[in-house]
């Protein structure tokens, strides 16, 4: 048993540790002993993941504010001071990026250069939208609200985690309790068969089995301590105090839990459902933006600006600093109507199947993640029963098995039987004696199972602060 939780705890410290940017240095604790609700409640504080989720919403709730300025209007100020010459030549041309406008009649070719200045103000504002920045704000929120999601699912996986590997951590010290008590009484025993060796009342192989027997229960106890050493670094750096030394509270885990079960709550309020439901009205809300892309774009247009230029209508030169200030102002104000792209629609189209086809996909995502919670809440129920039932039957192992062992020394003392009964009894109440030790943590681990699984651990933390 201690080597299969030695097991589980390297190959689950690989993928919890070593696979994150963990502290270099680990948080302050508190001094006492912490309870399971405590531990939770600082891993929830402290682990970065939760950190990181809270900074995904901070940034979404950013993103709806940046949406909601679409309402505004714009205003685009300008100015410019050059020194270029003056060319121009009639016709027309096709809009290119790299070539600057030329403003004035045409005139003889000419090499001498002036000053030009331009300043001015655009304001823009775009009335009606058909709906569109409304749409765009919609998605946002979504976004928003998504990322409200993700984090209480990733709280509810540290907490998970957490609270798991504080019930193993528990298991392997009442295990390590358990294989100390199993050294001590190969201790005694041997000490008495060691005796009885020199008094030649029993052979010599009896004193060569019984110290065998007391080497290999003092491995077991090494194993235990090794597997105690490994749970408190995995929950340490579960709580985001990694190097740290954990102190647990075990006592209100080594009472027997309610035999009920936790109260039922539907798959539906599972974090990981409304995350998914979440992503659902994502999709929605993009499905609506590109719902409204199809329409045109009315901007209410005003413009303000000056110019002024070292070049006279002669095209000859005005000399010295003439152009650096502004002569001639104007203004204009007007409507424009921005038309999409006629060649877009079919490729909006594809645009709009594909994002319908992703709701759809997700939404049977959706479906499926409540069949699954729903299994797994069944399964875990069906698990603390069987706990709660063994916990009950481990104390009547216990007794029996204590008393199979008491027998066997006396009937080894009395010559009646050999050391090989006396080891198999001190096998089975060391065996009985872990049993018992963890058949309570294990009804209570299946009691926390039910809570992750229905993904909700207060009532669970509720049960556990009563009992204590």
């Amino acid at each position: 048993m201690i080597r299969k939780i030695q097991a589980g705890l390297l190959s689950l410290l690989l993928i919890f540790v070593s696979g994150r940017n963990l502290p270099a240095q680990a948080q302050a604790l508190p001094a006492h002993p912490l309870t399971l609700s405590e531990a939770i409640d600082y891993a929830l504080a402290h682990y970065p993941a939760v950190r990181a989720a809270l900074e995904q919403v901070e940034s979404a709730r950013n993103g709806v504010a940046l949406a909601r300025t679409s309402y505004l209007p714009q205003v685009n100020p300008i100015y410019q001071a050059n020194r270029a010459t003056q060319n121009q030549v009639a016709g027309v041309f096709l809009p290119a990026s790299i070539t600057p406008s030329i403003e004035g009649p045409v005139q003889p070719y000419s090499g001498a250069s002036f000053w030009n200045t331009q300043a001015g103000a655009l304001l823009s504002w775009e009335p009606v939208d058909f709906g569109l920045r409304r749409a765009t704000v919609d998605q946002a929120r979504s976004a928003e609200h998504k990322s409200d999601a993700d984090v209480e699912l990733t709280r509810l996986q540290v907490a998970s985690a957490t609270g798991g590997y504080f019930l193993n951590l528990v298991t392997v010290q009442q295990a390590v309790t358990a294989a100390k008590a199993d050294v001590e009484r190969w201790q005694v025993f041997d000490k008495t068969v060691q005796v009885l060796v020199q008094q030649e009342l029993r052979p010599g192989a009896d004193g060569s089995r019984a110290d065998a027997e007391l080497a290999m229960a003092r491995t077991r106890l090494f194993q235990a301590q090794a597997a105690e050493q490994q749970a408190q670094a995995i929950l340490a750096s579960l709580m985001g105090a990694a190097g740290a030394a954990i102190q647990v509270e075990p006592r209100p885990l080594l009472a027997s839990p309610p035999a009920d079960s936790l109260p039922p709550s539907p798959p539906a309020a599972h974090p990981l459902a409304l995350d998914q439901q979440a992503r659902v009205e994502e999709l929605r809300a993009k499905e609506r933006v590109i719902n409204h892309t199809d329409y045109p774009h009315l901007f209410v247009e005003s413009e303000v600006f000056a110019r002024g230029s070292g070049a006279n209508p002669d095209g000859t030169d005005a000399g010295g600093l003439k152009g650096l200030g502004l002569a001639r102002a104007n203004w204009v104000a007007g409507i424009s109507v921005v038309f999409p792209n006629l060649f877009d629609f079919s490729a909006r189209r594809d645009e709009k199947r594909m994002a319908e086809a992703q709701e759809r996909s997700q939404q049977a995502r959706y479906q499926q993640t409540l069949q699954d919670l729903t299994g797994q809440i069944a399964a875990a129920q069906a698990a603390y029963q069987a706990a709660v039932q063994i916990a009950q039957n481990t104390p009547i192992a216990l007794a029996a098995a204590r008393q199979a062992e008491t027998q066997a020394r006396v009937r080894y003392q009395s010559g009646l039987t050999n050391l090989v009964e006396v080891a198999e009894a001190e096998s089975l109440l060391a065996q009985a004696e872990r049993d018992d030790a963890v058949a309570r943590i294990s009804a209570w681990r299946g009691l926390f199972g039910v809570a992750v699984a229905q993904g909700n651990l207060d009532p669970f933390l509720a049960v556990l602060r009563a009992i204590h």
